[in-house]
């Protein structure tokens, strides 16, 4: 009977552990904002070149998880690989580019992170923020981390599917960053990784959230969402039919202000005809000019001819 309780109960003890998903969804985590659940940033180049370098795409956003680590983060997880918390299956996740779909933040400001979680686990988050000069297309390396997390909170609850983190955020950070989670379950033998793209002001810039950030903060957010030079996105559209309407508007202020009217229609050359002809008017009349000066002359010298002759 003993043997027969144990074969019973093994299978709920094994599968325990695997309960235990969850990854950030707000700042956007890499494997979830490249999952097929991440909606538009998922068709980001960043997320394409991922799946791609990856061989699948994340469909177990929830599960980047390694077991028995006890806290041994630095020794078990190798440099270069910390997105992917070294596993395989996650590889995409470790490209070092800095167009990843990231999340503005302010420095120094309160954080609420929502960590997405199927049921809830006792455990400890901690939360890093790469330090000051970090380089995003290197790969990101425990030496880009402080030694000890900006905030840390254990057990929280898990409220509406979610664990709200709550803490502030360090006050010296500009440009490009990782925001950097390890959830160390305590129920369970397992710790979660995910890296989570940001993007501060860059020094002396205004509010990133209001969209008053120095140009290269905000082309680094563009970039985060997946509108580069390199992606054939919609994104990049609108720039060059702009400057194919600003070539003839300039030559012929009096065109059609339709740009759809100036896509090889009719209308396209009717600004240029009308700017020809302008052009064409003032010698209509120094022809007709020479031709009568031409009849006076003649008619001069006939007359000349008949004095002479009387």
């Amino acid at each position: 009977m003993a043997c027969l309780a144990a074969v019973a109960v093994s299978p709920f003890l094994a599968a325990g552990p695997a309960q235990a998903h969850g990854a950030p969804t707000d700042p956007v985590s890499r494997v979830y904002g490249c999952s097929p659940d991440g909606g538009s940033t998922s068709r980001s180049a960043a997320c394409r070149a991922a799946v791609a370098s990856n061989g699948q795409p994340f469909t177990a956003w929830d599960n980047l998880r390694i077991a028995g680590v006890n806290g041994r983060d630095r020794q078990i997880v190798p440099d270069g690989e910390l997105c992917s918390g070294g596993l395989p299956a996650y590889r995409g996740l470790d490209l070092a580019r800095a167009d990843w779909p990231s999340t503005r933040l302010t420095p120094g400001s309160a954080l609420t992170m929502r960590y997405v979680s199927t049921i809830p686990h006792t455990g400890t988050f901690k939360l890093y923020l790469t330090k000051p000069g970090y380089d995003p297309t290197k790969p990101l390396t425990w030496s880009n981390l402080p030694e000890k997390p900006f905030a840390q909170v254990r057990d929280p609850a898990l409220t509406d599917g979610a664990y709200r983190i709550r803490a502030t955020l360090p006050s010296d950070r500009a440009g490009r960053h990782v925001l950097y989670t390890i959830w160390q379950n305590s129920s369970t033998p397992d710790t979660y990784y995910s890296c989570s793209d940001v993007v501060f002001p860059a020094s002396g810039g205004g509010e990133e959230s209001g969209g008053g950030g120095t140009a290269s903060a905000t082309a680094n957010v563009n970039r985060g969402n997946g509108r580069t030079d390199a992606d054939p996105s919609p994104a990049s559209e609108p720039t060059s039919k702009a400057r194919t309407t600003a070539s003839p508007t300039a030559s012929s202020p009096s065109g059609p202000a339709n740009p759809g009217s100036r896509e090889g229609t009719v209308p396209d050359s009717t600004p240029l005809a009308s700017t020809g002809g302008t052009s064409t008017g003032p010698s209509t009349p120094l022809l007709a000019g020479g031709a009568a000066a031409v009849l006076v002359l003649t008619g001069g010298a006939a007359l000349a001819l008949r004095l002479r002759r009387r």
